[in-house]
């Protein structure tokens, strides 16, 4: 349950401790318009993917369903900073489907928190697979953080893209192998055909970080066109064997 009371006075205290005037006309309110946000923007805490997923459609059909782009907007566990972009998801069922809206739905559940990429692509796919209980699901998600681009290295445009792979995705050769595409040798699949597979619209450089022992997720980060150093302005570079 979220504190307004507690928000207001710890918002307070803030705009005092960095040297403003808590009672000019500009921010005299402010205490109550962030309390209010907070209220909404975390409001996925209060909420339980059950609600969204426990309603599922019976099919003969085990064709896979893939939804892409869904837009988010989450608020970094570390910094307090938002980060925001596109989810993918893409699931074989296993004789039931939802609702095309509810994946968006499961998404912002668990976007409005404070949270960690990893963690939340982690959540998603979970959650899909405990309520749907589908053949295999895979989540790809991409995210911008101000946390990167405002402070710190101040690198706008660099791009987070995290994957969680779960049943056949992880088991099934074939699907393994094409899901695999875009962290695996990529001496054998080209350097076109990775960048492509999964990211039709990244940059030339991609850095591939080693899977977390906690999540289980795979971690990439994809910097702009011009932070590419010379020899490498065509190359996926990858840190694991």
């Amino acid at each position: 349950m979220i504190d307004q009371q507690k928000i207001k006075q710890a918002v307070t205290l803030l705009l005092e401790g960095i040297g403003e005037d808590v009672t000019r006309e500009g921010l005299i309110d402010t205490p109550d318009r962030i309390a209010r946000m907070y209220e909404e923007i975390y409001g996925g805490m209060e909420e339980d993917a059950s609600t969204h997923l426990s309603k599922v459609f019976h099919i003969d059909s085990s064709e896979m369903v893939i939804e892409k782009d869904i837009p988010f907007y989450s608020t970094c566990e570390h910094h307090m900073l938002p980060f925001y972009g596109k989810v993918h998801i893409a699931y074989i069922p296993d004789g039931k489907v939802v609702g095309l809206s509810k994946l968006a739905r499961t998404v912002e559940v668990f976007a409005r928190r404070l949270q960690l990429q990893e963690q939340l692509t982690g959540q998603i796919v979970d959650a899909l697979m405990t309520h749907i209980q589908p053949k295999g699901v895979m989540v790809m998600v991409e995210a911008e953080h101000l946390c990167m681009t405002m402070r710190g290295i101040k690198k706008p445009g660099s791009q987070t893209v995290t994957v969680a792979r779960r049943g056949e995705f992880e088991t099934n050769p074939v699907l393994e192998e094409l899901s695999s595409g875009c962290w695996g040798d990529h001496e054998s699949y080209g350097e076109h055909d990775v960048k492509n597979f999964l990211y039709p619209q990244a940059s030339p450089i991609c850095i591939f970080l080693p899977k977390t022992a906690r999540t289980g997720t795979r971690t990439y980060l994809l910097l702009p066109s011009n932070e590419s150093s010379a020899g490498h302005s065509q190359n996926c570079l990858h840190s694991e064997p």
